[in-house]
């Protein structure tokens, strides 16, 4: 069978690999001239992911990629490192405040999908550790207000982020373009045809997987259901001269982030040198001026005279670029189901699968594949 995959991100290369393992001719369309999508980094000697990036060992989409040998070498966080991480709370960098350590034990509380968090969250463990809580989670979901969604979908990833087993997030040594190359390379290996340069203006012969944002599936599908609600943040990379500098900073007053993520791996900066990747989510109305003093005095409370020792500094915003958010009354299953018919499917981190952001787009893409070549509906679980 011909198989079709528009879009060369994480959510098609995963696709076009599950498409020729199983038999199918393979041709793969990336309108970039390189392939990656949001998995693209930027070019020595600062090497910076688009925003923040991490692969979590503990899921299914990890399992799937490590079975089959898609995963270039990982690193993980050192104890020591780990150890070393702040949370701003109350306008204080310090250790977690006791509030948040005690819900992070609550392992076995499960929440609701049909209120919101805050609301859910103060009842039980106060207004106060509500917004700590939430406000944390701006690095899972960035979102200007995490305590306005879903209680499920906010409370469900604070127990992935603060899980008290052996931290399972990992790092492709050399950023996540090494995990797309890597991966580009197995699909060459399979007999993917991969176009890049290419973009696809009408749709092609089924069956077609669109593995892009939904905005560009949007378009090329004349979709217009084909919405959901994403975060919209200010992503700053910086290149420092190499200082005392934490880990990870949690920003339990604003939703910010930021990872000195060079000190997981080495080869991400030259020597002697850093790379901290920090993000803002943008409020209603916020100017790009005034996002940007906010996220700096977040840099000016955890990095000492980092503007001293400034060598490099990229700036984004990416608005429905950080995978989707659920509102209340609304979970993973409402959003833009993967078999959209006639065989046309759709993968990516905004559509109706489970997971935490790049997640969604492993799990899709399998699932938009074994529903395509099995010409049947395949349930996402």
């Amino acid at each position: 069978m011909e198989l079709t995959v528009v879009g060369g991100g994480l959510a098609g290369l995963t696709a076009a690999i599950a498409g020729a393992e199983k038999g199918a001719h393979v041709t793969l369309f990336e309108a970039h001239p390189t392939l990656g999508g949001r998995a693209r980094s930027t070019s020595a000697p600062y090497v910076a992911n688009e925003g923040p990036h991490v692969l979590y060992s503990d899921s299914a989409p990890f399992a799937w990629l490590a079975k089959r040998g898609l995963l270039p070498p990982l690193r993980r966080i050192s104890p020591r490192a780990l150890a070393g991480s702040r949370v701003r709370y109350r306008g204080r960098l310090g250790a977690p405040p006791a509030g948040l350590l005690s819900a992070a034990a609550r392992r076995g509380l499960r929440a609701p999908h049909d209120v919101d968090f805050a609301t859910w969250a103060a009842d039980r463990f106060g207004a106060g550790t509500a917004g700590a809580v939430a406000n944390m989670m701006g690095v899972a979901v960035f979102d200007h207000d995490p305590g306005r969604l879903s209680a499920e979908f906010v409370w469900d990833r604070f127990l992935r982020v603060a899980a008290p087993r052996w931290p399972s997030p990992r790092y492709p040594v050399g950023g996540w373009s090494a995990l797309v190359e890597h991966m580009a390379a197995r699909a060459r290996e399979r007999g993917v045809r991969i176009e890049t340069g290419t973009r696809v203006d009408t749709l092609p012969d089924t069956p077609v997987v669109v593995a892009t944002s939904l905005a560009a599936a949007r378009a090329l599908l004349g979709d217009d259901s084909l919405t959901w609600e994403g975060g919209h943040s200010l992503l700053v990379d910086v290149g420092l001269r190499r200082g005392r500098d934490p880990f990870l900073v949690l920003d339990a007053d604003q939703c910010g982030f930021l990872e000195r993520q060079s000190l997981v791996d080495p080869t991400l900066a030259p020597a002697g040198a850093s790379v901290v990747q920090a993000q803002m989510p943008v409020r209603p109305g916020e100017s790009r001026a005034a996002v940007t003093e906010r996220l700096e005095e977040l840099l000016d409370d955890a990095l000492p005279e980092w503007r001293d020792r400034l060598t490099w500094r990229r700036d984004q915003v990416a608005r429905d670029r950080t995978g989707a958010i659920d509102l209340p009354g609304r979970t993973w299953r409402d959003r833009p189901a993967v078999d959209r018919g006639d065989g046309v499917y759709l993968a990516g981190d905004s559509v109706a699968a489970p997971g935490l952001l790049s997640e969604v787009s492993v799990t899709s893409a399998v699932a938009a594949v074994d529903a395509a070549l099995s010409g049947g509906r395949v349930p996402v679980r």
